[in-house]
């Protein structure tokens, strides 16, 4: 992947990525066409529910930026209202509300109104279960039963057939669920749909011809040595990503004989995030503590050749699906939960925050290790070995 930023997105690169997420394109795609990090994008498109916020545009009837101009300039020449609002064919009583609006006669500037007239207009449009109760009501109730949007709206045309009021497309449905500011629909309901998306996706969206789960070269864990299956050298690791809340992440590496966790900051799950920070930390560790890494399937190390030449650890992948391959690695991220329960931003954990907590469980006895510490048994491989 291209070198890539962590910027706020301009207006231009806004209307872009709306406009290729509406295609169905892939965040990895937009974020390679934009040159962000999709981790990033994912952020901009969970701020709106995945649903692109409609464009904004003044009104026929507002007063424009050249008319706000004309006013500002009769306004220092000493003209009247009347003699503005004739001027600009508008309402005296338009002239008069934009001005007593923005500070008076004298304080007058048409930029700083237009901007603060601009600012004003952001209100959202209330959608239709907003304004009728009783039908967001049934639809709330129907949400809770496990209908579909698709199931609830048809199923109200027929019922409802001589009633608009309480008829709405499933489309709305999906906006009031995922778009969380309109405030109509309750969170927990989108629990109650089919496919528990955090985000609604273009119905042209498709997997085909991305590289997910395709590694160039990966080294299937079926060519891992006997003796790294076996256990009985150590030297050999498991390694994942732990999720947090808001798409944060932090690295986990077990040592598969005596299950000594290191935890890894990493400022995103892109790959070039995590082989670089993982690259630092192996670095930092005693020669020949690492030999080999078993990860899962994840993309986040397709550049598993760069992590390589930069530490002479081998990775081995495991089969698709197949989390039991690298089961110490599970274990120790279940166990991890107790300080990184779901729904906390792992973001905001600094390195040294995650080596208090590494060394936690380091130095808590482990009934498969006859009730050693991973510390105490990685120690004496440390002595063995130096």
């Amino acid at each position: 992947m291209p070198h890539v930023r962590r910027l706020r997105l301009s207006p231009r690169e806004k209307a872009a990525f709306w406009a290729r997420w509406k295609r169905g394109e892939s965040l990895r795609a937009i974020a390679e066409a934009l040159g962000q990090l999709p981790d990033t994008l994912y952020r901009v498109a969970a701020r709106h529910g995945g649903i692109a916020p409609p464009a904004r545009y003044r009104a026929a009837r507002t007063l424009s930026t050249p008319e706000r101009e004309e006013i500002s300039r009769a306004l220092a020449a000493g003209a009247s209202l009347r003699a503005i609002a004739r001027g600009l064919t508008r309402a005296p009583s338009t002239i008069s509300r934009e001005v007593r609006r923005h500070g008076g006669r004298a304080p007058y500037r048409a930029a700083e109104a237009d901007a603060r007239a601009w600012q004003a207009a952001r209100r959202p449009k209330r959608c239709r279960l907003a304004v009728q109760p009783t039908l967001c009501a049934v639809v709330a109730a129907k949400l809770a039963a496990d209908w579909s949007p698709e199931q609830i709206a048809g199923w109200l045309k027929v019922t409802y057939a001589d009633d608009r009021a309480m008829q709405v497309s499933h489309e709305t449905i999906y906006r009031s669920l995922f778009v969380q500011s309109r405030g109509v629909l309750k969170k927990a309901l989108v629990q109650h749909l089919r496919r528990r998306r955090a985000v609604r996706r273009s119905q042209r969206a498709t997997t085909h011809g991305q590289r997910r789960g395709q590694i160039v070269d990966a080294l299937s864990i079926r060519e891992r040595p006997a003796t790294i299956e076996d256990r009985a050298v150590p030297g050999h690791w498991e390694g994942d990503l732990l999720a947090g809340a808001a798409q944060s992440h932090v690295a986990t590496l077990v040592e598969r004989q005596s299950r000594y966790l290191l935890l890894v900051r990493v400022r995103g799950k892109d790959t070039a995030s995590v082989v670089g920070a993982l690259s630092r930390h192996v670095r930092t560790l005693p020669r020949g503590l690492m030999a080999s890494l078993t990860w899962d399937r994840g993309h986040e190390l397709a550049a598993h050749k760069r992590f390589t030449l930069a530490t002479h650890v081998q990775v081995y992948f495991c089969d698709p699906q197949s989390p039991w391959q690298r089961g110490s690695n599970e274990n120790t991220n279940g166990l991890l939960r107790q300080y990184f329960p779901k729904g906390r931003d792992l973001a905001t954990l600094s390195q040294a925050q995650l080596n208090r907590i590494a060394r936690r469980l380091n130095e808590r006895p482990r009934k498969t290790l006859g009730y050693q510490t991973p510390a105490d048994r990685l120690a004496a491989i440390v002595a063995a070995t130096g």
